[in-house]
């Protein structure tokens, strides 16, 4: 449908898109310390780097270097103003004295600048917090990385003592949880690798299961439901004392329910038939994997709260720390014997000379690719 200038006009929005509250609340402070300079000395605790607004913070970086006049100085001359518009536009060149003037304009209350000092502290508190969230989870999807397990702990660390920080500087308050709807978990790695893992590690476990009753494994940390629930079935045997090999998971199996239209008797033998390697290795993989899982879910919750503004610093905090202790839990669960260091891997639970040979990953791939 071709554009007429009717069309083109009510379809283009020349509008600036509203400004957050926070941004109210910076001309505010600024308005209220260019009239009353001597509440400087009740915004110690607010930095520069908290303002949102390039100019906003190059305007209070400049209150910050300058000494205010004496008041009676202050009430008869614009030295002030003056002088903080003089050292501003040396980082923010677009910054005016009608510009200055519109921030007095803004603000109700001189006298509530250290309110407005707290909004800023608590907005900037909520973007870092999700900046570090989204750092985590790029560590835990970045696949370039030798060691991408590590990464990710490094940056929930980092996370982790922001929030402790955060914590120190906010005045003590009951602990809520956010406001903000937990958002949906993220799709699971089922890619072929790590499905195939899964198989090895089952078929392995079943084959060689003396060790079984020592992995640290639970249902949660397989990609595929089914291979969680048939490693549940390994470890029922496994505790119950019984002897174990592929039809007794199998009979274990159907006593579950496990068995559908779409998985039949064949299909779990199948799976279970094949061991390579040792289920140590194996099971490193599958923990491995689902740590990577854990911190893509915490951080994705831990940003829908920070992307939450209704969420006050206490709700934040309060959900942060769930959603990482979640991680620690899982954390210390897979490495509860031997965990990594900050710039070291924990080593695989296995002897190197039990661990698949290529020709016989190759023949197994081959022989999975036949049956389908």
């Amino acid at each position: 449908m071709p554009h007429t200038p009717e069309t083109d006009d009510e379809d283009l929005n020349l509008e600036p898109p509203p400004e957050p509250p926070v941004h109210y609340a910076e001309q505010a402070l600024l308005g209220a310390l260019l009239l009353e300079p001597e509440q400087l000395a009740q915004t110690e605790g607010l930095l520069p780097e908290h303002f949102r607004s390039p100019a906003h913070r190059a305007v209070y970086a400049a209150m910050r270097t300058l000494t205010p006049p004496e008041r009676e100085v202050h009430r008869t001359e614009p030295v002030w103003i003056n002088a903080v518009l003089t050292r501003a536009v040396e980082e923010a060149p677009g910054v005016s004295a009608a510009y200055l003037h519109t921030c007095i304009g803004a603000c109700p209350r001189p006298q509530h600048a250290t309110s407005y000092a707290r909004m800023i502290r608590s907005d900037h508190a909520r973007r870092t917090l999700r900046e570090h969230a989204i750092r985590l989870e790029q560590a835990a999807t970045n696949t370039t990385l030798a060691d991408p397990e590590s990464a990710a702990l490094r940056q929930a660390d980092a996370l982790a003592r922001f929030v402790d920080e955060l914590t120190r500087q906010t005045a003590s308050h009951p602990g809520s949880l956010p406001r903000t709807p937990l958002p949906p978990d993220p799709p699971r790695d089922r890619t072929e690798d790590a499905l195939e893992e899964e198989r090895l590690f089952l078929a392995t476990a079943t084959d060689r299961a003396d060790g079984v009753k020592e992995l640290p494994l639970r249902l949660e940390d397989f990609a595929l439901p089914l291979h969680g629930h048939l490693y549940q079935c390994l470890s029922a045997l496994t505790r119950r004392g019984e002897d174990i090999d592929p039809i007794a998971v199998l009979w274990e199996a159907q006593h579950r329910r496990l068995l559908t239209s779409g998985v039949g008797p064949d299909d779990v033998l199948t799976l279970l038939s094949q061991p390579a390697g040792s289920p140590e290795h194996w099971a490193e993989q599958i923990l491995r994997r689902a740590l990577l899982y854990g911190a893509r879910r915490a951080a994705t919750r831990i940003r829908a709260f920070a992307e939450d503004t209704a969420n006050s610093p206490h709700q934040l905090i309060t959900g942060a720390r769930r959603a990482l202790a979640d991680l620690t839990a899982q954390h210390t669960r897979c490495w509860h014997r031997a965990p990594p260091g900050p710039n070291t891997t924990a080593e695989p639970a296995h002897s190197p000379t039990v661990k698949p040979r290529q020709h016989e990953l190759t023949a197994l791939h081959a022989s999975r690719g036949n049956r389908r």
